[in-house]
């Protein structure tokens, strides 16, 4: 029995320890559950953008792309109510309607005094046969405007993808120079670290670690602007994307390949050779010159005379209307017995209309002429474009193999001079000095890199490659 009632007594505890450690257990899973979750979350979220991929979404996004894209839409729609205009105008009438008192009824021609039902039905219709062919000009013009139109549009994506690689590499710039701050800033503490046990032990005086704890200070600075500009940077990149935060956006940090031979490079007449046939701004001014032509021909059409032919149907019902009996004649009756049509050709003339013609004439030539200068002058620009990035191009590259020497010789010379410094045969103003003209050979050199890539990737956008960093 004390057996059996030690069981009895058990029982009720294994149920509350079962219980408890189901709890246990589910609370567990709810946590890992959860922490999965936010992981997975956090890695959508944090997603790598390569150049590709920002370009890309830029150009979906972007709400300045969408408002020239309609500029389209309208020039579609003007180019079809132009094509629509070539048919015939078709055109209806109808009334019903009461008199009361005297009146002349317009089918018996009598006097009525009485309340008077009418109702009259007209149906006309007319096209154009001549107009000195303006409408097929008009035609031509607007589909040269929307062909323009689209080409805008190409040359605005073709900016905001500029822009983007602007920032992208300007972002790309800055972290690769607040990891340049970082290390020195850590080569800075480690000296702070070993020149304050020197002076500890008595090798060094107590001025030179203020000096080097100055630097660090100074790096420090430095380091946190460096961070500020990165910080920027990605929200200037962010905001050209038209994400609602930085937050989470990383940029991808290719491998930068640079070209070491400058005549590879094609000379600035050859990329302008190939860069004026294909590129969109070029083809938009020249568009909009075959453009001015066609409304040049629209003007001169209006010298020339108009043919139209135009034809109508109509009927109508009056109360007034007798018979022999005097009754009113039936309403289907009185539309047959009035049924009236015509056809007719006009011929319209213009023989002054104020000068109108010869202005609008004038005005066109004018126009010919300017839409021809802003071609020129977007060759012009597309020229100096192209020549100032292969000259800055040729600039980067030569200051970049000079700064990768001068990088290796401070680098070698900073070595040399914390060698000597921590023996104490050079003072603290010294290792600065060389420090400093290690650290601007650093800086010197990832400019010059930088400025290099972007002015190639300019180079390579003019000739029609897309816009990429891997190479």
């Amino acid at each position: 029995m004390a057996t059996i009632i030690k069981v009895q007594s058990l029982n009720p505890i294994c149920e509350q320890f079962n219980i408890r450690q189901s709890k246990a257990l589910a609370g567990v899973f709810v946590l890992l559950l959860f922490i999965f979750i936010s992981l997975k979350i956090q890695a959508q979220e944090t997603r790598v953008w390569s150049l590709e991929d920002c370009i890309n979404y830029a150009l979906e996004y972007n709400i300045d792309i969408k408002k020239q894209s309609l500029n389209i839409d309208y020039q579609g729609e003007i180019l079809l109510q132009s094509k629509l205009g070539m048919l015939p105008n078709l055109n209806g009438y109808a009334s019903h309607g009461y008199n009361w008192g005297q009146t002349i009824d317009p089918f018996t021609n009598q006097f009525a005094t009485d309340r008077v039902r009418s109702n009259n039905l007209h149906i006309s219709a007319d096209v154009n046969l001549f107009n000195g062919l303006q409408q097929l000009n008009t035609i031509k013009r607007n589909m040269l405007n929307l062909k323009a139109a689209q080409y805008d549009v190409n040359s605005y994506k073709d900016e905001i993808a500029i822009s983007v690689a602007t920032v992208y590499l300007q972002t790309l710039f800055y972290i690769e120079y607040v990891e340049i701050g970082k290390n020195q800033l850590q080569i800075t503490n480690q000296q702070v670290e070993r020149t304050g046990k020197l002076v500890a032990a008595g090798t060094l005086a107590r001025g030179d670690l203020l000096t080097i704890e100055a630097q660090q200070a100074s790096e420090e600075l430095s380091l946190v602007e460096s961070e500020n500009n990165l910080t920027l940077s990605y929200l200037t990149l962010s905001q050209l994307l038209e994400l609602s935060t930085p937050k989470g956006f990383v940029i991808e940090k290719p491998e930068l390949g640079l070209i070491d031979d400058p005549e590879k490079l094609l000379d600035p007449e050859q990329i302008f050779a190939f860069a004026v046939e294909i590129r969109p701004e070029i083809k938009s001014a020249q568009i909009k010159v075959e453009s001015s032509e066609k409304y040049l021909n629209i003007a001169r059409g209006s010298l020339y005379p108009r043919l139209s032919f135009n034809g109508s149907w109509g009927s109508g019902y009056s109360g007034a209307n007798k018979d022999t009996s005097y009754n009113t004649k039936p309403f289907g009756d009185q539309l047959s017995d009035n049924n009236n049509r015509t056809i007719g050709l006009n011929l319209n003339i213009p023989i002054f209309n104020g000068w109108r013609s010869r202005s609008s004439i004038a005005q066109a030539k004018i126009g010919i002429a300017d839409a021809n200068l802003d071609l020129q002058l977007q060759k012009n620009t597309l020229y100096k474009v192209i020549q100032q990035a292969y000259n800055d191009a040729e600039a980067a590259l030569n200051k970049h193999k000079a700064a990768l020497k001068k990088v290796n010789a401070t680098q070698e010379a900073f070595k040399y001079a914390e060698q000597k410094f921590n023996v104490g045969l050079i003072n603290s103003v010294e290792y600065n000095d060389a420090k400093k003209e290690h650290n601007n050979a650093l800086s010197e050199l990832i400019q010059a890199k930088y400025d290099y890539v972007f002015r190639i990737t300019v180079i390579d956008f003019y000739l029609g490659k897309p816009l990429t960093l891997k190479r």
